[in-house]
């Protein structure tokens, strides 16, 4: 068996945005980011971020650590720094993602510690309908603040920068706030969690050598049809599918941040066929690579 990969710690403004590489505050649409990196989110973390995904519709299926949860929306999921969380989102599931440095959450915090029932913000997962009414009020509120970030984040009027700064104290109070109401996590297998991460871990070492789903399995010590039932069960996708979304958000990536050509990608990913890579990019983006290369920069 393969040595085990540590959890990658994924930092969005490097990763996905270089715009915004050194900001205190990153913002996108929830169907922006899962165009850029899947519908499905393996194991990963945000060292030194607060990440709050807020789902207005579709359901979604969330790990917090080893804590399971399943909830439509409108519901939000809040993840501390090195918490190690995966998702699965609905293909018409939409919402905000907002990604917040550390410092910014502790300094409201250290301001009132009420926010929090302890030194350290825990992962929450709340469904925001069928609230108490005081509780009702604060979400109608978080609602209203992430379409004002969402105007704001695309405006270029005087004092943005202190505006997205202030409405993200805002929604970060309020999202604190309706943190009490977390959802009681669903029960797992422990089993399943340990052998769908240790898939993900061997994705990721080895998803460019394209390996067969056979020696996935073997690496793993389960046989194809266990692996896939586990997959199913706590990703609702057949095991093959997360291998081919792995490679499709490196090639986006690999579109969007460098100039090399489709050919090269297409060499680069480990295919030997470009014209088969094109078929295969066409079918899970719409788009052939080149389109959605001009599409991407046509949008930032």
């Amino acid at each position: 068996m393969s040595e085990r990969q540590p959890i990658p710690n994924i930092n969005i403004g490097q990763v996905y945005d270089q715009r915004y590489s050194d900001a205190e505050v990153h913002y996108d649409k929830l169907g922006n980011l899962a165009g850029f990196f899947g519908r499905n989110m393996p194991v990963h973390r945000h060292d030194r971020f607060f990440q709050v995904h807020y789902v207005k519709s579709g359901t979604v299926r969330v790990y917090l650590d080893d804590q399971q949860y399943v909830e439509s929306g409108p519901m939000f999921f809040l993840t501390p720094p090195t918490i190690p969380h995966s998702f699965v989102t609905e293909p018409d599931a939409d919402g905000h993602v907002l990604t917040v440095r550390q410092q910014l959450v502790w300094q409201l915090l250290e301001a009132d510690p009420g926010l929090a029932p302890g030194p350290q913000v825990a992962p929450a997962c709340v469904a925001l309908s069928g609230l108490e009414p005081s509780y009702a009020a604060e979400a109608r509120r978080l609602a209203l603040l992430f379409d004002e970030l969402h105007s704001e984040i695309n405006a270029s009027a005087a004092g943005r920068g202190a505006a997205l700064e202030s409405l993200t104290r805002l929604i970060m109070t309020s999202l604190l706030r309706l943190c009490a109401r977390s959802l009681p996590a669903r029960q797992t297998r422990h089993e399943d969690l340990q052998v769908f991460h240790r898939f993900n871990e061997l994705i990721e070492a080895h998803y460019l050598e394209h390996w067969p789903l056979a020696r996935y399995a073997q690496g793993i010590g389960v046989t194809e049809a266990r692996l896939n039932e586990v997959c199913r069960r706590i990703a609702d996708l057949p095991s093959k599918r997360l291998i081919l979304e792995r490679l499709m958000q490196e090639a986006r990536r690999l579109l969007l941040y460098t100039g090399s050509s489709a050919n090269e990608i297409c060499y680069s990913l480990g295919f030997k066929d470009p014209a088969y890579f094109s078929r295969f990019f066409l079918r899970y983006a719409q788009l052939t690579p080149g389109e959605y290369r001009q599409r991407q920069a046509g949008l930032r």
